[in-house]
């Protein structure tokens, strides 16, 4: 299995990126990544400075070319495992975040990862569920950094892109130009801290390629599928994941939009992703059992559907 070390990363994505390893679709692959402060904070004394923000946070690793992603394609990432080191960090400094106003001064804390439990603040245990907070495609146009979400993918920091999902982005280059990395042990939504348990890792892949175009970015999970959207503020996300999912029900399930409004506001679960980031991010939850209420039995099989043009 093709591994990519940690140290091949990227600060934004773009087309202009060299390609660190190319794989075929279907094929299972590693990538290796550091925690969103590159490695830097290592003990409590340690902290984030200016200096640092400026030479880049959330480095991504990458790009991975995917032979045969072409513009216009859909690329489907299917997120296979995730595992970490034994501990994560958290800096928390005066004036950033959306609890800016409330943190006093600037302080480092490394809490130990031990038996599926981050034990934060007074020993109080809490349950990991790891997720990539990092994740897209090169946009088409300018090079949008690594701290910044968006149509490509990016800063989405979504605590359901984990493993056992799949996400769909879109192909704007050839070969996509994959790139991830900023792992959470545990996150809230919102974000709110302006950080999460941070921590290094490797995640294990396979892509798809989707002749087709569908709302990206989406989630795929067992149960649901989430249309994901960013903006300058929350009612800006609102419309962009509305949008998305009733394009979505109307185009590719064939609804008309009085049906679709109805199901999304009956059915619908509209979530904050984060709220700190140079764009804020929202999804749009949609369980599959509406889906197959309408007779459609798999995801896959509306994915199909659209491609077939009908």
């Amino acid at each position: 299995m093709k591994t990519v070390p940690k140290s091949m990363f990227c600060h934004a994505m773009s087309v202009k990126n060299r390609p660190v390893i190319s794989v075929n679709p279907g094929e299972i692959f590693r990538v290796e990544t550091e925690d969103c402060y590159s490695g830097s904070l290592r003990s409590p004394k340690d902290i984030f400075t200016e200096e640092l923000w400026k030479k880049g946070v959330n480095p991504a690793t990458g790009p991975v070319f995917i032979r045969g992603a072409m513009p216009g394609d859909v690329l489907k990432v299917d997120i296979l495992k995730i595992t970490t080191r034994a501990h994560a960090v958290m800096c928390l400094q005066h004036g950033i975040g959306a609890l800016a106003g409330y943190v006093e001064g600037v302080e480092t804390s490394l809490f130990e990862i031990k038996s599926g439990k981050l034990i934060a603040d007074r020993g109080v245990a809490l349950p990991v569920h790891t997720m990539i907070g990092v994740i897209g495609t090169a946009p088409a146009g300018r090079a949008i950094r690594n701290g910044v979400p968006g149509e490509h993918g990016g800063n989405m920091d979504c605590n359901r892109i984990t493993a056992g999902t799949a996400i769909y982005l879109p192909v704007n280059c050839r070969g996509a130009l994959l790139a991830l990395g900023d792992l959470h042990a545990v996150m809230g939504d919102g974000e709110t801290a302006g950080c999460g348990a941070e921590v290094s890792g490797a995640v294990t892949l396979k892509t798809a390629l989707l002749k087709t175009r569908l709302p990206t970015p989406c989630l795929e999970a067992d149960d649901c599928v989430y249309f994901i959207g960013s903006a300058k503020t929350l009612d800006g996300c609102e419309k962009v994941v509305l949008k998305k999912a009733v394009t979505f029900l109307t185009q590719c399930l064939g609804l008309k939009p009085n049906e679709a409004a109805r199901f999304m506001s009956l059915a619908g679960d509209l979530e904050v992703c984060q709220v700190v980031d140079p764009l804020k991010t929202m999804r749009l939850r949609l369980p599959k059992e509406l889906f197959r209420k309408l007779g459609f039995k798999t995801f896959a099989a509306i994915v199909a559907r659209k491609k077939a043009g009908r």
